[in-house]
């Protein structure tokens, strides 16, 4: 669901890809699962299933990490969990800062896989003098007044922005100034960050609008569908072969198949503005 970094080269210091850094994550949550049940051992075939990739993607992945596998026993599950965690940077606590607690924000402060990844909310803040200490998922809300008070005592570097789309620059401004660094941003807006801050955005209504491409072309091709009604319609009740097929469905096209699979196999080449 979040998109790509804004800015910044294409790989890291370390030369890891970001497209390789993008799916550690998913790799660490099916070895996770795997370790709470006890699997010692798994094959890279079975995690690159349960990650939704392919395996030879996966191996390059390890590869990056110095990581390899055991011919004929696979990797170690346990190890593997430790080692992507330390890449992702999560042996160590983050301490976050959620500004704008609305539904959203709420929501977001009341989730507890941020505890269990390493994470930590240090504070919840909101703009509306009401909401001052008001009890959410168990902590005060404090005001935007204490924004840069609360980022230096706690020495925050991670923000997350749910607010309105009109407030949001105006927070980033301010969290990037008080020495936030890496930014979540949930708002429908497209935020402006200097060099060294990375931004992550998450727009649902992106992702529901790309889902909904997909349903009607679907539609499209299944015969009787809505897309199929819809050509019947406007075709003519009777005509030559050019008439019946200008009527027929059209075949699908190469943009399409562009969309569903990008240059690197799993991510959307276009995506809306």
């Amino acid at each position: 669901m979040a998109t790509g970094r804004t800015h910044r080269p294409a790989t890291r210091s370390r030369g890891i890809p970001e497209a390789t850094v993008a799916r550690l994550p998913l790799y660490l949550r099916a070895l996770t699962a795997l370790s709470e049940r006890s699997v010692p051992t798994v094959s890279s075939e079975e995690l690159a299933a349960a990650a939704g990739v392919n395996s030879a993607k996966l191996r390059k992945d390890f590869s990056y990490l110095g990581s390899y596998g055991t011919r004929g026993v696979g990797y170690d599950v346990e190890y593997l969990v430790y080692q992507i965690s330390r890449e992702l940077g999560l042996t160590q606590d983050w301490p976050v800062v959620i500004v704008g607690i609305g539904n959203l924000g709420a929501a977001l402060a009341n989730y507890g896989g941020f505890a269990s990844r390493g994470f930590r909310v240090a504070a919840l803040i909101d703009a509306d003098p009401a909401m001052a200490g008001r009890p959410v998922a168990g902590m005060p809300v404090q005001h935007t007044d204490d924004l840069e008070r609360i980022i230096q005592a706690d020495r925050v570097s991670i923000g997350v922005i749910a607010t309105p789309a009109g407030a949001a620059q105006q927070v980033c401004d301010r969290l990037v100034a008080a020495g936030v660094t890496s930014i979540l941003n949930f708002a429908p807006t497209v935020l402006s960050v200097p060099d060294g801050v990375d931004v992550r955005k998450v727009d649902l209504s992106i992702e529901l609008q790309i889902l909904a491409f997909h349903e009607q072309r679907k539609a499209g091709e299944e015969p009787g569908g809505v897309g199929a009604a819809r050509t019947a319609d406007a075709a003519p009740a009777a005509g030559s072969g050019a008439a019946a097929q200008a009527a027929a469905p059209p075949a699908p096209h190469a943009a399409e198949d562009t969309l569903r699979k990008g240059p690197d196999g799993d991510m959307p080449a276009v995506m809306p503005a």
